[in-house]
């Protein structure tokens, strides 16, 4: 085989994957720096801690991460063959997605720019 094959880039890419056990939310309709606040809290901390502090966050942006906290938690338990007992959470960011621009009028013929952002929220598991 020659050595840029499909077949052999394909492999050694799979090679590298990683097996950690993670979770991903495209296209949330909060910004990155709302769902971080919530995210920061979580960073570290094992999963049933975890739970606990985004199901009593007042935040808009906790449900959505309870619900991708718990996807990963079950990613881990069925793909992974983890026990849940001993999971925390290693990695969780938020990068920017698209944003929304629409435009709100405004006094005497003028418009302001309304800007709805969205993130793409990823939770990353691992065993102690």
């Amino acid at each position: 085989m020659a050595k840029g094959h499909r077949s052999q880039i394909k492999r050694e890419r799979n090679a590298q994957k990683d097996t950690r056990p993670s979770a991903k939310l495209s296209y949330a309709r909060v910004s990155v720096q709302k769902a971080c606040f919530v995210l920061d809290a979580i960073r570290g901390k094992d999963v049933q801690t975890a739970l606990g502090i985004v199901l009593y966050n007042p935040r808009y942006a906790s449900s959505l991460i309870e619900k991708l906290l718990k996807s990963a938690i079950a990613n881990a338990e069925n793909n992974n063959g983890m026990d849940p007992a001993k999971l925390y959470v290693e990695e969780c960011y938020a990068n920017k997605g698209p944003t929304m621009k629409r435009v709100k009028p405004r006094a005497q013929g003028r418009a302001y720019r309304i800007e709805k952002r969205m993130s793409h929220i990823t939770i990353v598991l691992n065993e102690r």
